[in-house]
Order: structure tokens, then sequence, then C-alpha cells
């Protein structure tokens, strides 16, 4: 074991599972001990963000952070190497902190890797002018790609408009001009400042060894200095907002959409999460009065949304409204204001607030349940000024009264302090509160947490284990076969994850009905006789759960997930709601108005064009066929024939006994879930026999496609190619290898040569789908980039294919795709989520875990020749078909 130096490493205190310690170099590491998975996270956070940046050099911090994955000296290629180690790793940048963090199948040798990366990275980052220069036109494409959504760009000019003196009014990705203007200097100077142990903190969780990682932590970051110089905060509190604050966005597309927001105190008061609460209250869906009187009453508004948005020094409770082609902004805008700051006109109730604080206090158990998530969300606490924020602000929540969030609700949802996309005149002036700053070290003098300490049993996921583990067995009934696939085993907070599919009918007896099959199931919770929609969200909340419901060809396949108390009666609840759902006619419409506006948004929208046009032209099924693409006009003319009739229709007669599959894994006892099976599917009547809707290969020649997406600064590329493949093929294992290595990885040829070497996109990667029933696949290569890049992004694609058609792949490339294949599916199956899905899966294909390890054999006993073989053989750019979506007139 490595020594510990004692005086170097110091325990401060331990909350709730949390344990704190700090090294004498100024570094926070907090440890989060998960036993019920063999999965590690680590995070670090660096406290400096868009906030931090001077004037004239926004944007530093993010750019930093692209930086960052360049790589040192004694780390080059790192994001090759995350792929090729099976790290599922990642970086962001915010208003007031930078964090980067891995999950991996736990292994002391990777942890120890990434740490020594960690701290490699906290000393010894060059930056050059030349990766400079390419991750510019990487951060500028990305910036592009925000552009294209309006209600994201008024988001940003409203924040903009609402904060004058503060950064917080900048955007995080930073001014074009900035960027382009930046140095290698100034990144330097502005890394060696921030990038310090006194300035971050390291958060490792799961299934980790305290004490053995405490001497790993102190052997690698202790040697690290503390630095000499001397961080100073530098804030600026917004003055009092003195009067209505107003902007208009104009832009091609889409349809109209209101926003309002209001300043309000950081996360750190208790006024901040009264306002949130506020928030909850006036969106909630469809009880809250925003969503009751713009939507349903008055048909201002398809759609409303709400949420607040936390800073270090301040926070926005920001409100929209989604609108139809037709719909007055005007009236729409007002009567979004006079909700909102017209509360004493109707009051919030008790149940209202015991609605949303329920809702609220189940997102943060089931945050706090999942390790990985739990260790990544506390950046936003360390962000907003201390990690106990993240028990504090559940404190305030549990302890939040009626007459609080009244009055603050009051206090600060005021004309005064608005700020709006739409000029409002008022006659009275009246001013919002002073925000004060919290006093972090006098609020957590006494704080102890509420003691609270999971415990957790390992658990071995390989595939051996779950097969093993796994109860397999067919459920037979009067009325038909329930297949199931129950995997007991402990997990952090007893969450259990539950999947299963009600399969029905045959192509034939489907015709012309997709869309009615997706709506059929979409509504289920629409509504029965006796519940509302409202009822029933409040329901799945009471019991900690979510609940879905969607079709797959025709499968209607529902997801759930709650703890091991209530799986039983969340599982009985919602197959009583497919056989009880009414689809209620108010939520119908104003669900119909929804998918509409959708529709029509898409119908503007680079990618949807894209994807339409290629799956149009691949596709050549009748009219009628289930599985027919329609264009967006055909689906807007289909939605004008549903009706309640129909979809009631539709689910009596499909959504019933016959051929069911269910699977679940997680803390539950097996013999109350068949229990619950029985009392409840073997009442129902049978559905119409089950035949597989195939999905056949076609030939269709090569075709090239260019869409015009006016005012769109983000341009899609979409490429796609059919092949006669099945996964049980004997090439498919090579075939599998080869996309990886192409398009599949931060290590693959696609990646580095797009966006590694030439900086022409922020996102590209190739896939291969290859059905488990008959021989058709689908290959598929995608990449936003700016609509001028076109004809090079192109080439570059063409010159990566030719390469490896004349040269194929290295052994080295082989070695570590293999690897990094191999070390994701492990740390997949360490997700209980994951396990559900693919048990699922496997119940409709009939396989196991057993041909899970098979087909994983198979790959690593793969040769480069029969790699190479399969990528000449089958990855052919100049048969494939592609569609080109942007405004490629506006960018000449």
């Amino acid at each position: 074991m490595l020594p510990i130096t004692s005086q170097a490493f110091t325990k401060v205190q331990s909350i709730e599972g949390i344990t704190e310690y700090r090294l004498t170099n100024g570094l926070q590491v907090l440890f989060i001990t998960d036993a019920s998975k063999p999965s590690m996270t680590v995070n670090m956070t660096y406290r400096v963000g868009s906030r931090h940046e001077q004037y004239g050099q926004t944007g530093m911090a993010h750019l930093l952070e692209h930086l960052v994955f360049r790589g040192t000296k004694d780390y080059p290629d790192v994001l090759q190497q995350f792929s090729q180690k099976g790290l599922s790793a990642n970086g962001t940048t915010s208003f007031d902190r930078t964090n980067y963090y891995a999950s991996f199948a736990a292994d002391e040798a990777t942890l120890e890797w990434y740490l020594r990366w960690q701290a490699d990275t906290m000393q010894h980052l060059a930056i050059s002018e030349e990766d400079l220069k390419k991750e510019v036109d990487i951060v500028l494409n990305e910036r592009d790609r925000s552009q294209n959504n309006p209600m994201q760009v008024l988001f940003e000019r409203i924040k903009a408009t609402a904060y004058q003196w503060n950064n917080a009014g900048i955007a995080i990705i930073g001014a074009p001009d900035n960027l382009k203007n930046m140095t290698a200097t100034d990144l330097q100077a502005f890394y060696h400042h921030y990038y310090q142990p006194d300035n971050a903190t390291l958060i490792i969780a799961g299934l980790i060894d305290e004490e053995k990682t405490i001497a790993l932590v102190d052997h690698i970051f202790s040697p690290i200095a503390k630095p000499t110089r001397q961080l100073i905060e530098r804030t600026t509190q917004e003055p009092v907002q003195d009067g209505e604050r107003n902007i208009i966005l104009r832009q091609v597309g889409n349809m109209p959409f209101v926003g309002v927001a209001y300043r309000i105190p950081s996360a750190a008061s208790p006024d901040y999460t009264a306002l949130d609460m506020a928030v909850n209250i006036l969106t909630d869906r469809p009880s809250g009065q925003l969503y009751r009187t713009l939507v349903q009453d008055k048909k201002l508004a398809t759609n409303i949304s709400g949420f607040t948005h936390t800073l270090h020094d301040s926070a926005l409770a920001f409100f929209g409204a989604q609108l139809s082609e037709g719909q007055a902004v005007n009236d729409s805008q007002d009567a979004l204001n006079h909700i909102i700051e017209h509360i004493a006109e109707h009051p919030f109730t008790e149940a209202e607030l015991n609605r949303v604080r329920t809702y609220w206090l189940n997102q943060w158990q089931k945050l706090y349940a999942n390790t990985e998530q739990l260790s990544i969300g506390l950046s936003e606490a360390i962000a907003a000024g201390d990690w106990r924020l993240f028990f504090l602000e559940r404190d305030y929540v549990k302890a939040s009264t009626l007459a609080q969030v009244q009055e603050v609700a009051s206090k600060y949802f005021i004309p005064s302090n608005r700020t709006s996309g739409q000029y409002i005149p008022t006659e009275t002036i009246s001013r919002a509160p002073k925000i004060e700053p919290v006093d972090l070290s006098k609020l957590f003098e006494h704080y102890k947490g509420d003691n609270h300490t999971v415990t957790t049993e390992a658990f071995d996921p390989s595939p051996d284990n779950i097969q093993a583990k796994t109860l397999r067995q067919d459920l037979v009934l009067n009325n038909g076969v329930i297949h199931y696939a129950l995997l007991p085993k402990s997990s952090r907070g007893n969450r259990v994850y539950a999947n299963y599919r009600i399969k029905f009918s045959n192509l034939d007896n489907l015709s012309g009905q997709a869309t009615l099959s997706g709506f059929a199931a979409s509504l289920i919770t629409s509504g029965t006789d006796t519940l509302s929609q409202q009822d029933i969200q409040d329901k799945i909340d009471t019991l900690n759960g979510s609940l879905s419901y969607h079709i797959s060809a025709n499968q209607l396949v529902v997801s759930l997930s709650t703890t091991e108390e209530h799986l039983t009666e969340l599982l009985g609840f919602s197959l009583d709601l497919i056989q009880k759902a009414s689809y209620p006619q108010k939520e119908l419409t104003n669900f119909l108005a929804q998918v509409k506006r959708a529709i029509q948004v898409n119908s503007t929208e680079p990618a949807a064009k894209a994807a339409y046009q290629i799956n149009r032209y691949l596709s050549r099924f009748d009219k009628n066929d289930f599985r027919y693409v329609q264009s967006f006009e055909e689906q807007l003319a289909t939605i004008n024939t549903i009706n309640r009739e129909k979809l009631l229709s539709f689910n009596r007669k499909n959504f019933a006994a016959g051929d069911i599959d269910i699977s679940i894994v997680g803390t539950f006892n097996p013999d109350a879930v068949l229990d619950t099976l029985k009392q409840k599917i073997g009442t129902w009547k049978k559905a119409p026999e089950y035949t597989y809707i195939t999905d056949p290969y076609g030939e269709y020649p090569a075709k090239s496609f260019t869409l015009q997406t006016p005012d769109k600064p983000n341009a899609i590329f979409l490429g796609r190619l059919l092949l006669p493949v099945q996964n049980t093929d004997k090439d498919f294992p090579a075939l599998l290898v080869a996309n990886h290595l192409l398009g599949g990885s931060e290590a693959s040829r696609l990646f580095k040569s797009v966006r590694a070497d030439k900086g022409l996109s922020y996102s590209i990667y190739s896939g291969i789908n290859a059905s488990a029933f008959e021989p058709s696949a689908e290959w598929t290569i995608q990449a936003i980039y700016s609509p001028e890049k076109k004809a090079e992004i192109t080439q570059t694609i063409q010159q990566t294919m030719a390469d490896i058609q004349q040269h194929g792949f290295t052994q080295e490339e082989l070695d570590s795709g293999i690897a990094s294949i191999m070390n994701m599916r492990a740390l997949s199956r360490t997700q209980d989520n994951v396990l559900s899905a693919t048990w699922l899966r496997y119940l409709e294909n009939g396989r196991d875990f057993n041909w899970n390890k098979q087909f994983e054999e198979r790959i690593k006993a793969l040769t480069l020749d029969e790699v190479n073989a399969a990528a000449k053989k089958y990855l052919k750019f100049e048969q494939i078909s592609t569609a080109y979506a942007g405004d490629f007139e506006m960018k000449k």
C-alpha cells in the first residue's frame, strides 16, 4: 500500500455518505463509496467559469476545456486513450466552474491512470497556436449549432438583458470575435492562474477502497506545490433592477415563443428554494396556473415551461410559452406576465406545494441514489459555493411553507424585476429587495446533515454471473404467455428498473395505423374515467417512480423505475392504466396541438429534414404500409384524422394479453412480481396474434440531396447505406469493429481527421445497426459543420474512407479498438437500467448472456485481415446516399 503523508492529508468532515478531505496544497477531495455495482466515477471540478473572464476574453474557460483534451506531453491523444480504456468521459463549462469526469468499470489501474492524467493536466498543459486555431473553429461550429434553436437564443438574449454588469449575461461559449482573437499566451496564463489544487475539488465515487484511494490520491497530488499566487474573488453584485426590460428576436422558421425572467437570490438562500417551488407550482402540467390558463382555457399557447437557473452570485427564474402560428404574441405575453406577477389573485394551495415538493424530493433522491450522477452533479453545488448546498437545498425544500413561497414570489415576481421578450408598459414601479451575499462559513458552522448512510452489496457484472443470477422462465396463463427475466440484486437506494413489451397483431391488420398506435401509447397517462392526468402523475411521484409508454413497430413498450417497496404497486398501476386509459378530449386536443407544433418546427430544422429525406428515399413502402415514412405535410394531415374513438378502439383491441416479455433488474422480490403479473394480466382479453413486422433489405443506388434551411447557421451531413447483414452473420463482429475504428469513438479515423486534425466539426460519428431477425442492416455517418465547410468536410470523409479501403487499419488500432469495445460493454453491464433493457431485447430474439459472452469472444478473436476485409466489403462511401442540410446560400 502507498504510504499516507499524514501532514498532507486531513479529514475535514463526513456528511450523509460523503467524506471530505483536504491536502495541504489546498486540493479538496470528496469520497463517495458505493459497493452496489463495480464502477467508478472521478470528477475534477475547478472553480472557474465564464464569470472569471476579462473583457475581450469571453469564451476562454470553455475554450480551455476543449484544449485540455488535446493532451499533454506525457498524455498525448488523451481522447483516444479514454476510448481505449473504456472510459465514458467528458468535460463541461458553466458560469462558475469547469469539470472533467469519467466513469468506468471498477479497476484500480484505470483509476490510477485517470488520476495521474488529472494531476498532469493540472501542471503541464502546453497550448500551441496550432491546436488553439483548430479548437476555435470547433467551438465556433458548436456555437453555430446552438444558434439553430430560436428558443435557446431567446433565453441567451433575455439573460444578457437581465445582467448588465455581471458576466452572467455573457454566453459561456463566448463572443465569436473574442474566440478568433484569442492567443495561446493569454490562455496559458488563465490556465496557470486557475488550474491549481487550491481552486479544485476532486470527487471519487463508486466501488473504492477508501483507505487505499486516499493513499493513491496523496501519492499523486501531494507533490503538486500550493501556488504562491492569491486567488482574488472579484464579484460584481448586480444593482436592483429599476424597470422592465425587453428584447425582440427575429429568425426564420419555427413557431412563436415568449419568455420572461426574474432575478432572484442564489442557491445558498432559503428564498431561492422557495422561489424554485413557486416556479414549479406555476408551470406544473396540467394543473399549474400557467398551463391551465394559457394552454387549456384561453388557447394562447400550446405549451409552457419554467425553471430556475442558479449562479454563484444570484439566479434567474425563467418562464416560457410556446405558441402556434396565428396565436397572438402580445396577448400571450400579457397573460403570461399577469399570472406570474399577480399571484395574490390565485394564491398557491397546500396541495400544489405538496405536489411539487414530492416531485422535487423524489428527483433529489434518484440523483442521490445514482453514484455516477451524484458525483458529477455535485459540481453544481460546488459552483454555487459549497458542496454541502446539495443537502442544504433539500433541507430548505422540506422546510418550505406555503406562506414563505407565496411571500417570496410576490417580492421578486414583479414588473420592475422583469426581463422579457415583449415590451409591456406599466404605470407604477416597485423595487425588488437587494440580493445580499450569503456567509457560507456561518451558514455551515453547525451543519451536520441528517446522518443518512447507504450500504450495498457488491455485484459481479460478468456475463456468467448475470446469466446465473437471472430467473428466466415463462409464466403461462389462460390468456397467453409472459416471458420473464428477473435479476434481483442489491442497488443503491434500493432502486429497481423494469421494462416490458406487449406484442400484438400483424402488418396487414395495422395498415395505415402507425401514427394512431404511437399516440395510443403516448397518451395512456393522459387520464382514465376516474383519474386525471395530474392524478396519474401524482401517483407516480408518490411511488417515487418514473413511467413511460411508447410504440416500437407492433409492440407497446413500457419502462418504469422505482424503489423496492413500491415496485409491485407501480407495476400494477402501469398495467391498470393500459386497460383503463380513456384518452380525455381536453388532453388529446392539447397533445395534438403540441405535436403539430413540433412537426412544424422540425420541418425547418436541418437534422430533421436530412433524416426525413434519407429515410424516405431508402424506404419505399406503400402509403398505407405501417412502415411508410410520411412527409411533414402527411404527418400533419394524419394528425387531423386522430380522434378519441379511434384511440380507444385501438387500445382495447391491441393492448392486451397473449405474448408479453418483461425484464426487471434491481432490489425486488421476484415472487411478488409474478403474483402481480398473474393478478393483473390473468383477466385480460387476448390481443390479435402477434407476427413480427419485417424490415427487409433493399438495394438503392447512391443519391445525394442538398436541402436549404434558411437562417440556420449550423448544417448537417447524413449518409446512410443499407446492407444485407444480420447480427448473427459471420462477418458481423468484424463489421462492428471496423465501424468502431472508422467513426465509433474519439480514437476513430473520422474523429481524428475531421475534428482533431482539421477542426471541421464539433460532432462526427458512424454507426452500424443490424437486425437480429433478418439480413438487414444500416450503416450511418453523421456530422455537424458550418455550411461554408460543406465541400471540405465531404472531401475529408471521402479521403478517410479511401485510405481505409486502400490500406486498411493497423494492428495497433485493432488491439486498442477491441479493448475499448470490451471495456465499454463491461461498463454497460454495471448499469441496472441497461441490463433490464438488454434482457428485454434478448427475450424477444431468444438470446441470453451466454450468447453475449460468446459474441464478445468472437470479437476478441478477430484478426486484422478479417476486420480489414469487412471494411473493404461493406464500408464503401461511393455507395452511400447522403443529405446535406443547412443555409448554404447565406454562407456564400
